[in-house]
């Protein structure tokens, strides 16, 4: 198969999931499975574990950004594969949480309540973003397009990475007010 009709494969696949993946989880995200009479606890001691989850992601992508700059492309690739995997899991862990739990409402004030909120949209905005970005970015290296691949690689990684400690930083901002 041609490099480029490898691309041409994905593409609609990639749009596909940009779309469906962010109004699916907006869905999920108010839906609570007691009000569908399933008697479920609340999965109240995933957010620690999600959190961990983004935060290893962060330590995944600066290793593997930094395998490549040294010419291992194998455990570049490895290592890019499971920050995927890695990402997929906090999403599962992320609805979950939402589909059992009550959402938290942040409860500090002042200045650090607008920081906590600009860090909070900044994250689920780029959150949503990064999807046909790490998808493309993908594609680009299985198809063996590497001059492709690190153009849109150079804009995939810093924004990958905002939103993986963005994250980090949004769990332990609203932590304090979690109710157990």
């Amino acid at each position: 198969m041609e490099d480029n009709t490898l691309e041409k494969k994905y593409s609609k696949f990639i749009i596909a999931v940009s779309i469906v993946i962010p109004v699916v989880v907006a869905i999920l995200f108010g839906v609570k499975l007691k009000d569908f009479g399933f008697n479920v606890e609340p999965l109240s001691f995933l957010p620690p574990i999600y959190a961990t989850t983004n935060g290893i992601t962060a330590i995944v992508l600066v290793w593997a950004v930094l395998a490549i700059k040294k010419g291992n492309q194998k455990l570049h690739e490895r290592l890019m594969t499971f920050a995927i995997a890695l990402s997929v899991a906090f999403l599962v862990m992320y609805v979950a949480y939402h589909m059992t739990s009550d959402s938290t409402k942040y409860g500090g004030d002042g200045a650090l309540r607008y920081v906590y909120f600009f860090i909070l949209v900044t994250h689920i905005l780029l959150s949503i973003a990064i999807i046909p970005l790490v998808l493309i970015t993908y594609v680009r290296a299985l198809a063996k397009r590497f001059d492709r691949h690190r153009k849109i690689a150079k804009i995939t990684f810093p924004l990958w990475l905002y939103v993986a400690v963005t994250g980090v930083v949004v769990y332990l901002m609203i932590s304090p007010y979690y109710v157990h």
